[in-house]
């Protein structure tokens, strides 16, 4: 398998799922509301919600009364997303990277859902395929890691015991990249999975969005939408289509 293709295998299973199921619901939650404080939208907005896994995010946003589209490209976070689906809420099979057909007034790529390819191209390609699919004056909101605090915070070595199995987990920096290898043990047979994440910064998402047509209108670091530093928990970049 490709490195650049490991997001189409990890993410798909369902260790994936096990390792990441205590995520916090409350957490994004109130990401969410705060980022609504700050965007003011309409209930006749349309949102797309890119690299949406099971659609926490588009659900919540949904029981909001939002009229809201969730992609992802895994097929079986996707079927487990069409659970929740009504009129105001739909879920489909789709790379980031391919544009969509359908206008929406914002897109959101949240939780670091950007940057596992090995071809940096495919991230402006990500940019392009969001401008694409925006109205004029749309927003597009990414929230990604803070490089510099993944630099400073790295733990290389840890054990995390989720429903009876022991996930082994090294992290390691090299070539500006994150490489977490996820080592265990169910059903009787040994597995290993990698994820890889770019260590993109500020000025990296700045050069995609201006060859993709995008205009920065603000930029904060953590979810509580206060200012971002160095130290910033996150980087979370709004951008605007002209």
């Amino acid at each position: 398998m490709k490195q650049s293709e490991w997001f189409s295998d990890w993410f798909n299973t369902s260790y994936y799922h096990i390792l990441y199921k205590d995520r916090d619901d409350q957490e994004a939650e109130h990401f969410i509301r705060n980022l609504l404080d700050y965007l003011k939208p309409s209930k006749e907005d349309h949102f797309l919600d890119l690299a949406c896994g099971k659609g926490r995010h588009s659900i919540y946003l949904n029981s909001l009364g939002y009229h809201v589209w969730g992609c992802d490209l895994a097929d079986a976070s996707i079927a487990c997303a069409k659970e929740s689906e009504n009129e105001r809420l739909h879920f489909f099979v789709q790379d980031m990277r391919e544009p969509v057909s359908t206008k929406f007034d914002i897109v959101l790529n949240l939780f670091t859902s950007i940057g596992y390819f090995e071809d940096d191209q495919d991230n402006y390609k990500t940019f392009k395929s969001v401008a694409q699919c925006l109205n004029s004056g749309g927003l597009f909101v990414l929230d990604f890691l803070n490089a510099e605090q993944v630099n400073k915070e790295l733990i290389p070595e840890e054990i995390k015991e989720i429903e009876g199995i022991q996930f082994h987990i090294s992290k390691e920096i090299f070539n500006n990249q994150v490489y977490k290898k996820i080592r265990f043990e169910a059903e009787g047979e040994k597995r290993e999975y990698c994820e890889c994440v770019s260590l993109l910064k500020r000025e990296d998402f700045m050069s995609y969005a201006q060859q993709a047509g995008l205009q920065l209108k603000a930029e904060f670091g953590n979810y509580d939408l206060h200012p971002f530093s160095n130290d910033s928990e996150r980087l979370i970049l709004i951008f605007e289509k002209k």
